[in-house]
């Protein structure tokens, strides 16, 4: 085993012999082979406070349901999802993008169109894998940090769950896409920020209230967007989940979060709102145009003008904002930030802190990722319809 340590992250685009996609004459750039590096690993350093925990009984039945269920409902990416089926023919719709009369992609050819799409999957799914690395190794943290005993219980049995995740993604990458992406330098802070705070509490609003909560909403879009049935019953188990690790952080931080003095709570709501901040411009897949040579400015701001990316940024926090309302991170000092980006309007919606069990107990089911794309349009895919016949008059 070789292991070759760096200080930063790379930013090279990994290609991968063999994947399942249709695709002719792929550049194999950076492939690894066996005689190069098999594993790159980057440094980081935390300040980490360990805490044992003496008292054994059970202080909260609600974690300790979440924490049963987890144990139940586990699921094999091997033996839970058919990776054989075959890959859709429908092609992608510029309009998603703002990109239907734009002069660099409209000056492609259809094959380099095609090839254009493959790399915005995978920039995509690459950020869900980093993300849920991201994940794994803070809530490898939290088995250690969490003060509580049910806490922990629940900080370990979600690190198999973010194991599992970056398992399928991994395999979904290299199997299906055959590229992969480095991380988004926007995602990569936000996970150094988190992974290094020394405090336990940000580690839970970090990732259990914002990150997990923006994964929930990444994911329930690319379940009714995707025309992959392989990547619809994939996202569907994550889902399954991510539900249950956002209801985690909120029930167990609602209680913490009333101990803080109000400084205190300015402190975690200011970080909070950064978090936010840092997480709407990790959307915007700048080193795909960088690869195909854009202006990436240019392009970024062409994107983020579009109506469906514009309002898609503001829809991904439809689950996080009243979490944070729900803890008490809407602070009176905060508010006028969060009011600023376009996204308060959404503190009114139920939060994750009313437990659905009834959903939530439901035996999984890949199946119902069929019936839930047959029955459900959802909010993203109505903006969409709306906006075309604008895009399409020009």
């Amino acid at each position: 085993m070789k292991i070759k340590w760096t200080n930063e992250a790379p930013r090279s685009v990994q290609n991968f012999a063999g994947a399942d996609y249709p695709k002719e004459n792929p550049d194999l750039e950076n492939l690894l082979t066996s005689e190069q590096v098999d594993h790159v690993a980057e440094i980081f350093q935390t300040p980490l406070t360990g805490a044992y925990n003496w008292n054994y009984t059970i202080q909260d039945d609600r974690i300790k349901k979440l924490y049963d269920l987890g144990k139940k409902l586990n699921w094999d990416p091997e033996m839970d999802i058919d990776w054989d089926r075959p890959w859709p023919t429908e092609a992608m719709q510029p309009e998603m993008m703002n990109l239907h009369d734009y002069a660099p992609y409209l000056a492609m050819d259809e094959k380099t169109k095609a090839e254009f799409w493959l790399h915005m999957n995978a920039w995509s799914l690459s950020q869900f894998l980093h993300g849920e690395q991201g994940a794994l190794l803070v809530a490898s943290q939290l088995v250690s940090c969490a003060p509580t005993y049910n806490a922990k219980l629940y900080a370990a049995s979600q690190t198999f769950d973010e194991a599992r995740h970056v398992e399928v993604f991994n395999k979904y990458l290299q199997k299906r896409i055959g590229l992969m992406y480095p991380v988004n330098t926007n995602l990569k802070s936000l996970l150094d920020k988190i992974l290094t705070d020394e405090r336990w509490d940000m580690k839970f609003i970090g990732m259990q209230i914002v990150i997990e909560g923006l994964a929930l909403s990444a994911f329930n879009t690319t379940r009714e967007t995707t025309p992959d049935p392989v990547l619809k019953d994939i996202v569907y188990l994550v889902i399954r989940d991510e539900a249950r690790h956002v209801t985690f952080g909120v029930n167990y931080l609602e209680e913490f979060v009333k101990t803080l003095t109000e400084e205190e709570r300015d402190d975690r709501a200011q970080f909070a709102y950064e978090a936010c901040v840092v997480a709407r411009e990790r959307l915007v897949a700048t080193d795909v145009f960088r690869h195909f040579g854009w202006d990436v400015e240019e392009a970024r701001k062409k994107v983020l003008d579009g109506f469906v990316m514009s309002h898609f940024r503001n829809l991904l926090f439809q689950r996080v904002i009243p979490n944070l309302a729900r803890i008490g991170l809407l602070t009176a000092k905060i508010r006028p930030k969060f009011e600023e980006l376009g996204i308060l309007e959404y503190e009114n919606l139920v939060s994750d802190g009313d437990i659905d069990w009834s959903s939530m107990e439901r035996p999984l089911d890949t199946g119902e990722a069929q019936a839930y794309e047959q029955n459900l349009m959802g909010e993203f895919a109505k903006m969409f319809a709306e906006e075309e016949p604008k895009a399409s008059t020009g």
